[in-house]
């Protein structure tokens, strides 16, 4: 069962936050072990399974990178520790950056630091852009694999910009 058909919610990259939380809530109630600890085994194990597919769903919808991945991968067009081949212009950009990232450390120019970090979240905002109607408008069936494919590679370069940011904290 996928997280979608369990949260009975129709497939999207940017699920409801609030109908995700309310069927959070649902589920929990409906497979929490504790009510069912006079059940057979097998019954406890199915229970148990499900409200771990349950807490793992909620996560997964709780971020839109993460929904974003899950659903890429539901369609085949993404696997687990793949190693995806990011535009030359865009691994030029983000290497002139991290040159500019790692002399501002050196010297502790905090302000160049913040100026860098700001630069990062407009390019980030840029990826985006593109992408923007496909994630926050997608409808199963409506999408084709070529705007997915360009989710994909949106996924991956932002997957890069947040690695980048983290390792300046």
């Amino acid at each position: 069962m996928d997280y979608f058909e369990l949260y009975n919610l129709p497939v999207s990259l940017k699920p409801d936050p609030a109908l995700v939380k309310q069927q959070f809530y649902e589920l929990s109630r409906k497979y929490h072990p504790d009510f069912f600890a006079s059940a057979t085994e097998d019954e406890q194990a199915d229970v148990l399974e499900k409200s771990s597919l349950v807490n793992k769903a909620f996560k997964t919808f709780s971020n839109v990178d993460e929904t974003i991945k899950y659903v890429l991968t539901q369609k085949g067009l993404l696997e687990e520790e793949e190693k995806y081949q990011l535009p030359n212009a865009f691994l030029m950009e983000v290497m002139d950056i991290n040159e500019a990232l790692m002399d501002a450390k050196m010297e502790g120019d905090a302000e160049q630091l913040q100026q860098l970090t700001s630069n990062i979240q407009h390019l980030t905002s840029n990826i985006y852009e593109p992408v923007k109607q496909i994630v926050e408008h997608y409808q199963e069936g409506t999408v084709s694999q070529e705007e997915l494919l360009q989710v994909k590679e949106y996924y991956f370069k932002k997957k890069y910009l947040n690695r980048i940011l983290a390792g300046l904290n």
